[in-house]
């Protein structure tokens, strides 16, 4: 188990120290259910108060929250409580699974394959035709990813990801388990002739840029005659779907549940709320926020903040909810 003094632990986070404790630090925990060998931390005035109960040794706090350290406990003054606990987190994070060996038996790895330095293939992988793993690849168990692929160097990828033909995965991304990346878009039309629904075929693939996190159960679905395309530092929540053609620019957020129909533009660091859906064809301006919950049926401004169903401007909606309330109770 590893442990820290309060020293070490505010050399890694460069701090203002107020207060000493002598306890050793083995790991972080929440306010509420910290122990005295724990660290924490305190990002917002609302939870200052908690300090004072919590059993914690020691918190990260945000500069301007009023606080005191108290007897045997320590404060950590940081700009970022959040981004400070973040580098923490990564000096007590446990080792990822060891695979031994490079290719394990049990994985196919097809002989026109071209496969990078130090990638690790676990067992039950596939590797298709012609695919090209850049350096430092992992392929964990029962990973797929069939013909003409690309993956770039370091990237991850977790247990029971398909990675479908012809899609192109950056560098240093990380796919969490049962991604599904290119399946086939959403495109049906009614043939009168046959009285039936017609699968219109898609042809395009899926561009992922360097840096980005796709969470657990996710789909990003290939274009019909191009390429859906993530942008670079772009991070996807659990059970989120993008639909055929849509891009998304840099540095996107998107919360879990939340949805983009077929050929969405998102401009760089829009923020897509959890369980918010986007209609098709729609372009959100950069920095743009939609809130949780919230319907997108038309384009949104870059940098504007939208709430509600169809979502409209963040203020005007607060406006239109507050005066539904007051009709209630009137009546």
């Amino acid at each position: 188990m590893k442990s820290f003094n309060i020293n070490e632990i505010n050399e890694i986070l460069n701090g203002i120290l107020e207060g000493t404790t002598t306890n050793l630090i083995t790991g972080p925990e929440q306010l509420e259910k910290a122990k005295s060998n724990h660290i924490t931390f305190i990002g917002s005035k609302k939870y200052a108060d908690l300090w004072e109960t919590s059993e914690a040794s020691v918190a990260i706090i945000n500069e301007g929250i009023v606080a005191e350290p108290g007897e045997n406990r320590a404060l950590i003054r940081v700009k970022n409580a959040d981004l400070a606990m973040a580098k923490l987190l990564e000096v007590f994070s446990p080792q990822s699974p060891v695979l031994e060996e490079e290719i394990h038996p049990t994985a196919h790895v097809d002989k026109t394959a071209k496969i990078g330095v130090g990638c690790k293939i676990s067992a039950g992988v596939y590797v298709g035709k012609n695919v090209v793993l850049g350096d430092h690849v992992i392929l964990y168990p029962n990973v797929t990813v069939l013909d003409d692929c690309t993956i770039g160097k370091n990237s991850i990828i977790w247990s029971g990801t398909v990675i479908r033909e012809r899609c192109h995965i950056g560098n240093d991304c990380i796919l969490q388990p049962n991604v599904t990346i290119g399946a086939d878009g959403f495109g049906y039309r009614f043939c009168p002739e046959k009285g039936m629904l017609i699968k219109i075929p898609q042809i395009g693939n899926v561009v992922i840029g360097n840096g980005v996190e796709i969470g657990s159960g996710s789909c990003i679905d290939r274009g019909k005659f191009s390429s859906t395309i993530l942008g670079d530092g772009t991070k996807i929540d659990n059970l989120v779907q993008i639909g055929h053609n849509s891009v998304l620019g840099k540095f996107c957020i998107m919360a879990g549940n939340s949805g983009l129909a077929g050929s969405v533009t998102l401009g760089d660091g829009v923020v897509i709320g959890g369980s918010a859906s986007i209609k098709d064809h729609v372009t959100i301006g950069a920095g743009a926020v939609v809130g949780a919950g919230s319907g997108v049926m038309s384009d949104i401004e870059s940098g504007k903040k939208v709430l509600g169903y169809p979502a409209v401007e963040s203020r005007e909606a607060l406006k239109q909810w507050a005066v539904l309330r007051r009709l209630v109770k009137q009546s």
